[in-house]
């Protein structure tokens, strides 16, 4: 009979209990955003390279994944706010869930930098370090949607060991365009739209780094 009251008042006390909330699902959500932002601007740098008029195609996509990502964000900081048991740290989720956002921050930034700066030729170097983020985002989605278990430790910070490899190669790609570009580049308008670009690209490997950080630190603490 006193366990039949218990069961009763803990089923009671859960319709009030604010839920765990769908943290994980929103996680993943943001994640393949950020892939589909990575992989629009790859073909952003593949359709100015090749002088394609569809530029304008996936810079508007990217700004549709930025959006909906931003959404995303909100809702996740909203219920954390209203979740009383949470799946991991509120910092951790917070951290994350806004690192996260940062990544398509910035492939939004360089979408409009190439609008703006009248951008009309993507150089080798531009095109691979957009290839490189792109490498990054995989990764970091890869990690994401293993974060539900901390059986998949091991794994997740083997995608945070990429990670860390990638933006290493991005920075040494980043450099050798910067060396070059002040070397020969004789018109110093397109001097400095190159530089501006070659920056947002190697900064968005840098976010992504960010948020490998995190997931070790989660992946420390919790395994």
């Amino acid at each position: 009979m006193h366990a039949i009251i218990i069961r009763r008042a803990n089923t009671m006390f859960g319709r009030f209990m604010p839920q765990e909330g769908k943290f994980f699902e929103m996680f993943n959500a943001h994640a393949d955003l950020i892939v589909q932002g990575g992989q629009h601007l790859v073909d952003l740098m593949a359709a100015l390279a090749d002088g394609k008029e569809s530029v304008a195609i996936h810079a508007a996509a990217i700004d549709k994944a930025e959006t909906d990502a931003d959404s995303i964000t909100h809702e996740t900081i909203t219920q954390l706010h209203k979740t009383f048991i949470t799946p991991l740290d509120r910092d951790e989720i917070h951290q994350l869930i806004t690192r996260m956002d940062d990544i398509l921050d910035l492939t939004q930034d360089v979408a409009q930098t190439v609008a703006l700066y009248d951008i009309q030729q993507a150089t080798p170097a531009s095109i691979k370090l957009a290839e490189i983020t792109l490498a990054c985002c995989e990764r970091v989605r890869s990690a994401v949607k293993l974060l539900h278990s901390m059986d998949n430790g091991a794994t997740i910070l083997q995608l945070c060991n990429e990670i860390d490899k990638l933006e290493s190669e991005a920075d040494y790609v980043m450099r050798n365009a910067m060396s070059k570009l002040f070397r020969d580049e004789p018109d110093v308008r397109q001097l400095i739209k190159l530089k501006a670009i070659y920056e947002l690209l190697e900064t968005i490997t840098d976010r992504c780094e960010d948020v490998a950080n995190i997931l070790e630190g989660i992946v420390l603490e919790n395994s």
